[in-house]
Order: C-alpha cells, then structure tokens, then sequence
C-alpha cells in the first residue's frame, strides 16, 4: 500500500526493528508473568489482615473472626489483596469442632484462588432451625454462621473483591426526611433505639433489618430504601 505524504517532512527517526521485536515480545509476556492466586502460592512469614468482632446473644463470649490476605503482583499496576486464610477465636468451647472445620474448608477455599465470593452468600442463607436474633440496630440474623458471611462480605468489600452496596447521598437525604417527618407525626424522638429506626419499626424483608416503616398508606424501608410504593 502506497501512502502518500501531503505535508512537510519535518524530523525523522531511523527505527531499529530488531529492538521493536524486543518490546513487543516482553509486552506480550507480560500477562504470563501475573500471579494469581492458587494451592501453590507459598505462604510468606508475614500476611495483612483484618479481625472482625462478632457478638450474639447466645453466648456470653464474643467471636473473633480474623481474615488474612496475601498481596499478589506487590509493587506493581496488577497488584491485588486476596484472602488466604481465616481463624475464628472464641473462650466458648461449644462449637469448638464445627468452627474448625468451618475455617479449614473457606480457607482451602480461599487459597483455591478464582471467585470465592459465593462463600458470602452461602453462608448467609443457614439458618438455626432454634431461630435466630436480633443484632444492635433491628437487623436480624437467622444464625451465629450467617454471621460469619457477613463478616466475609465485609472484609471482601474492603479489598475490593465486591463491590460496595449502599445509598446515594439522594437516597439518604430522602430517606431522613421521611424518619424525621414520621417522628414528628408520632412524637418517637425519644423512643428511637439504637441504629436510629422507630420503636415501632418491623422488619423489612429485603435487608432483615427493623426499618420499616408506614407513611402516607405505604410501606418504606429506613435502612434500605425498599418501598412497596417505589
């Protein structure tokens, strides 16, 4: 193919063809050389971390969930934090066997590498044929392992494995207004529990949480923004 050049030659440069190769292989290798992780990854000495608190009023002593990380790619554009073990710590002996078995099998999990956040929802959806509780707030657990995974899913939303869920800042204001304007027709300023919902609050279906709330003849959800009027 002819090109023909309409304007005037100003500078030139004599390219080396040889050092082009050169460039264009090591770009192409390039993603062969990112670390992923995997059942090989060698555990170094030291591993970033993050340990979760988790208090249920089943027991008198409180669990301390503990998720460690390796930093794969360290240093460079494609470095990343993925989880590679957990430890759960508590003085309550009870459930001593299924919290270590619980622990090995997400940690193998983990160390699987690939997309290990379908563990959160699993975890999320057992449930204690006993029944669940109640946490500070009005949000329900339906059990002490549901709250493991949400335990997971906080620790994954701050590395970055999942996305963080929440309310625009247009949401929230709504949302406000409509908690500050029930207060006011039901004189609840003082009957708030903790967590900021009314007393009177029930529990809404989507986010488990006690928030809901009735105004104007429709139902809206203070936590989540979950409305059967839209």
């Amino acid at each position: 193919m002819v090109k023909k050049i309409d304007s005037k030659i100003v500078a030139y440069d004599v390219v080396n063809l040889d050092e082009q190769r050169k460039i264009q292989q090591q770009k192409d290798e390039q993603p062969n050389n990112i670390q992923h992780m995997h059942e090989s990854v060698e555990r170094p000495e030291l591993l970033m971390g993050a340990t979760y608190k988790i208090k249920t009023p089943l027991s008198e002593h409180a669990m301390y969930v503990t998720i460690n990380d390796m930093v794969l790619n360290p240093g460079t554009e494609h470095e990343i934090r993925r989880p590679f073990e957990i430890f759960i710590n508590s003085k309550n002996m009870d459930q001593f066997q299924w919290v270590v078995a619980l622990t090995r099998v997400i940690s193998a999990v983990f160390r699987k590498g690939g997309d290990v956040t379908f563990l959160v929802e699993e975890l999320k959806a057992v449930f204690d044929p006993k029944g669940g509780y109640f946490k500070p707030g009005g949000r329900f657990m339906p059990s002490v392992v549901a709250e493991i995974g949400y335990a997971i899913e906080s620790h994954l939303k701050m590395i970055g494995m999942m996305e963080p869920e929440g309310l625009s800042e247009t949401q929230q204001q709504i949302l406000a207004e409509k908690r500050a304007e029930y207060e006011a027709m039901n004189g609840q300023v003082s009957e708030i529990k903790e967590g900021g919902f009314p007393a009177d609050a029930r529990l809404c279906g989507k986010c488990h949480t006690k928030a809901v709330i009735l105004m104007d003849g429709c139902t809206t959800c203070l936590n989540c923004g979950d409305s059967k009027c839209g």
